[in-house]
């Protein structure tokens, strides 16, 4: 077990998708108390078909953070993350189909989800943020509204508009322990992860941005490696920083952590194939801000572009942030 610095006891981490699941992967190695609060508004895939047929909570982001935080065997983990590619189960995992039959049996979205935690023998806890069934909604620049976090995601609209803004149908409320275990946390760490259909979704559940900014806890945002088409074209480090406030409230983040770091030129070349770049380093704007912005190497990059789960672990855990 490695031991930390400081006086961390209990860490939230708020997002969904791979960001959720690298941070937790690295923290997981030391002795703190974990709770991931996931996203639900995804709508897509395997997620979106069960969400349809039998009425659960995105099964998707939840599954990944029960691997991320798992100490069973490679095999139970591989197990998890299995994807059937052919037959009637074609694009669904394994463990999106366990966490529904689990649902089936317990009738309750929260009880399954801590089942599957007990059998996966997780370190820490995984919360959705809300059990409420909802849509995310995006209202572009044109007055155009689209609906449906995939549709945001992945845009069949003209990707040039930028997003206005972003709101849930029907408004939902966060749960009790979602909101303690934010009023508890010693530090809570916020993405990375794409900022519209990811991170901010959290903030949009009622009483999330009012525990976080009200909590006593250290308020650290990891700020995305690369641009998003559709979402976050052209955006720099503090316009990351800027649409966040507009949902979590100014002057809640304590400490921006971002990626200074070289890419290797043939794999921006594959990135740029999907109109994705580097996150611009917009130093000249950070004193705009009331909170600390820390840059390190916190990327491993031999296939895709991604944080380093051990890296970025060991940079949060380290001390500079308390």
């Amino acid at each position: 077990m490695i031991e930390t610095k400081g006086n961390i006891k209990k860490i939230a981490v708020i997002g969904g998708g791979t960001g959720s699941y690298t941070v937790l992967k690295g923290l997981k190695n030391y002795p703190v108390h974990l709770s991931a609060i996931v996203s639900m508004a995804d709508d897509g895939g395997s997620t979106g078909k069960l969400r349809d047929e039998y009425g659960v909570l995105p099964p998707g982001d939840i599954r990944r953070c029960l691997v991320a935080l798992s100490d069973s065997s490679d095999l139970m983990k591989k197990l998890f993350e299995y994807r059937f590619s052919h037959g009637s189960l074609e694009g669904h995992s394994f463990g999106n189909l366990f966490l529904t039959a689990l649902k089936e049996i317990t009738r309750e979205d929260g009880l399954s989800i801590k089942e599957a935690g007990k059998i996966l023998k997780i370190r820490g806890k995984v919360l959705p943020v809300t059990l409420g069934n909802i849509k995310l909604c995006a209202e572009l620049e044109d007055g155009q509204l689209i609906i449906g976090e995939t549709k945001i995601d992945i845009p069949r609209h003209n990707s040039k508009l930028k997003i206005k803004k972003i709101f849930l149908y029907p408004e939902v409320d966060s749960t009790k322990e979602v909101l303690d275990v934010i009023s508890d946390a010693d530090l809570i760490i916020i993405g990375p992860g794409d900022l519209y259909t990811s991170i901010i979704p959290n903030f949009l559940v009622r009483g999330v941005s009012e525990a976080v900014a009200n909590s006593k806890a250290r308020k650290v945002y990891i700020c995305n490696l690369m641009t998003k088409n559709g979402e976050t074209n052209n955006f720099k480090v503090t316009d990351f920083v800027t649409e966040l406030e507009k949902y979590l409230g100014k002057e809640v983040i304590d400490t921006v952590i971002y990626n200074q770091g070289n890419y290797d030129e043939e794999l921006l070349n594959s990135y740029e194939l999907e109109k994705a770049y580097p996150v611009g380093m917009d130093k000249e704007n950070f004193s705009k801000f009331d909170m600390n912005f820390i840059s390190g190497d916190l990327t491993s990059a031999p296939v895709l572009i991604r944080h380093d789960s051990e890296k970025l672990a060991k940079f949060l855990l380290d001390g500079k942030l308390l």
